[in-house]
């Protein structure tokens, strides 16, 4: 596949996720949000596994262990705690500094190049996130502010360690295990701060089949092989599209209000996730250029 298809593909998963916040109100109100997180981890990587069928040496689970807490538990636990004790836009827009925390993660752990325009790209993208969802009114807390930071740290130091730690398997092996990890360290959690489980009747069933499917196994698989094919930075940069995607769904399947500075975010979400790709872009090499500027010259 070229480039462009792999960050198509990959940008399905923040596109998913997005639809996701729809899914949970309107299929499963009240639900509790641990709870329901660490089925949908769990049921998405026993999916997985169902159709990979190849279970981790030994020697690989204290990773998958450590991936399994940074991208899933201890994230949707910081995650529920921002969401608790601050309003929706305030937590997103605190969650968007990720792909910033990525950009010097792996500077730091992969030796990738930190460049300007990258760093430039990111904070466009927060900007357009932080008009996109937040409103005049947004009420701070200290403790939800270093929730959501630590979620952001988290899930960060997990998709660049996704890349260090890269296992010789397939990258639906791969979010598989990740999966399962982190649902089952994220499930004792969930017993012990909300053990009700989540009301399924017909509607409730339909959402958790998706965020188990679609919102997680195909969600998942598909950043995982972006990170693999990609990088970090370039997949961290494609998660400015989730807010973008819920409140594009929730305009155009809600009946939402889409404000002018709403407008302005999203074109600055697209704008950062274009230059964002730009910048982390791999150099090509010397040979390459050389051959493409005889080329056109023909």
């Amino acid at each position: 596949m070229t480039r462009t298809q792999d960050i198509l593909l990959t940008a399905l998963a923040p596109a998913a996720w997005g639809a996701s916040y729809i899914i949970s109100s309107e299929l499963l109100p009240g639900a509790p949000p641990v709870m329901v997180a660490a089925l949908r981890a769990l049921s998405a990587g026993a999916l997985l596994l169902l159709v990979t069928r190849q279970v981790p040496r030994k020697d690989w689970i204290g990773r998958l262990l450590v991936l399994g807490v940074l991208n899933f538990a201890l994230f949707f636990s910081m995650l529920f705690i921002a969401a608790y004790r601050l309003p929706g836009g305030v937590a997103a827009t605190l969650g968007a500094t990720q792909p910033l925390f990525v950009l010097f993660l792996a500077w730091l752990w992969l030796s990738t190049p930190l460049s300007l325009a990258a760093i430039g790209a990111a904070v466009t993208g927060l900007a357009g996130v932080g008009l996109l969802i937040l409103g005049p009114n947004a009420v701070f807390d200290w403790i939800g502010i270093a929730a959501a930071l630590a979620g952001a740290v988290s899930m960060a130091a997990g998709t660049v360690l996704a890349r260090r730690w890269q296992l010789p398997v397939a990258p639906l092996t791969f979010a598989a295990w990740q999966l399962l990890a982190g649902g089952l360290v994220l499930l004792p959690i969930a017993l012990l701060v909300d053990p009700r489980l989540p009301v399924l009747d017909t509607r409730g069933v339909l959402g958790l089949l998706w965020l188990g499917t679609f919102g997680g196994a195909l969600a998942y698989w598909a950043f995982f092989r972006g990170i693999r094919r990609l990088g970090p930075a370039a997949v961290a940069g494609l998660g400015f599209l989730s807010p973008l995607s819920a409140v594009l769904l929730g305009w155009g399947i809600l009946g939402q209000a889409l404000t002018p500075m709403q407008m302005l975010g999203a074109a600055l979400v697209l704008g950062s996730v274009w230059a964002g790709q730009r910048a982390n872009r791999p150099a090509q090499p010397a040979r390459s250029r050389n051959a493409a500027l005889n080329s056109a010259r023909v």
